[in-house]
């Protein structure tokens, strides 16, 4: 893995996952950074804890969330930092309400007048909706009663750094949308803000932090392995979709190596577990079974 594919820790800012996640898990970082972003006093109660993951059941789609806290009158803050526009945010947004709702309450409640008012928070150097706004907050109205709110406790808000209202925001505000992505000496020390200032002094600390170092080194390497991976899977599930359509046509394992120049014995295999899951052939679960036998045959070499 060469080290010039990488950022240097030194280089990152506060707009790079990683070191957003070590920074926020300081409850006054995190607690600074969530009052200048509502430009709201917010007292946090609990320690945030960071890529917190949540899943209904093993069978559903889960979520991981960058920062999570709670403060002192039980409202839950949320925030994510989102580097590139995937065009998949705004309903990405819903799934983590409604993942985060559904893990608030324990099993049996009834009087959901219990669930915690919630902040979702989502941080951005790109406008998800084109209006030149650095603020877009969102609360359920009304189509026919526009000034009614449904009060449900539920608040969505996207940042987008790169805003162009200025006269709308306070300094300190517009101070921390400019740090996002140049978290430098040079951008706080021209600015008057202590909570910023604040910020900036644990991310120096993570950033001078050997053991940090040596983490974030470790976590790139997950991700070049899990990327790597990803290809991997993305190559065989393809190839074991072509092998299912032609077997739907009547071809035999055979027939079907020899139109897809592939190894008659892989085919075979791919092809006797195939048959298992006809008509429909879920290509993830064929996968994964050859992905068992693979794991098990390699155990025996041992």
């Amino acid at each position: 893995m060469a080290n010039n594919m990488i950022t240097k820790l030194e280089d990152l800012n506060l707009v790079d996952k990683f070191l957003f996640d070590e920074v926020m898990e300081d409850i006054a970082s995190y607690e600074a950074l969530v009052s200048i972003l509502l430009e709201d006093e917010v007292k946090l109660l609990t320690v945030p804890e960071t890529e917190k993951e949540l899943r209904v059941s093993p069978q559903l789609r889960g979520i991981r969330l960058d920062v999570v806290s709670m403060d002192r009158e039980g409202e839950i803050y949320y925030t994510e930092m989102q580097k590139r526009d995937t065009g998949n945010l705004r309903k990405r947004s819903r799934l983590y309400q409604a993942q985060l709702d559904v893990s608030l309450l324990e099993p049996g409640t009834t009087d959901f007048n219990l669930l915690n008012d919630s902040c979702f928070i989502l941080i951005a150097p790109f406008d998800i909706f084109g209006k030149g706004l650095y603020r877009y907050t969102f609360e359920g109205t009304c189509r026919e009663c526009p000034d009614l709110k449904i009060e449900d406790g539920a608040t969505r808000v996207f940042i987008n750094a790169n805003g162009t209202n200025r006269e709308d925001f306070t300094q300190e505000f517009l101070d921390l949308m400019q740090y996002i992505t140049d978290s430098t000496d040079v951008r706080v020390q021209a600015s008057k803000s202590e909570r910023l200032k604040l910020i900036h002094r644990n991310v120096k600390k993570i950033k001078l932090s050997e053991k940090m170092g040596v983490k974030y080194m470790q976590k790139w390497e997950e991700l070049a392995y899990a990327r790597e991976d990803g290809i991997i899977e993305g190559e065989a599930i393809k190839l074991i979709s072509q092998i299912c359509k032609k077997l739907a046509k009547g071809k035999d394992a055979e027939a079907i190596a020899e139109a897809l120049e592939e190894e008659a014995s892989y085919t075979e295999r791919i092809c006797r577990i195939a048959k298992k899951y006809a008509p429909e052939y879920d290509c993830g679960k064929i996968y994964e079974e050859l992905k068992a036998e693979e794991h098990q045959y390699q155990e025996n070499l041992l």
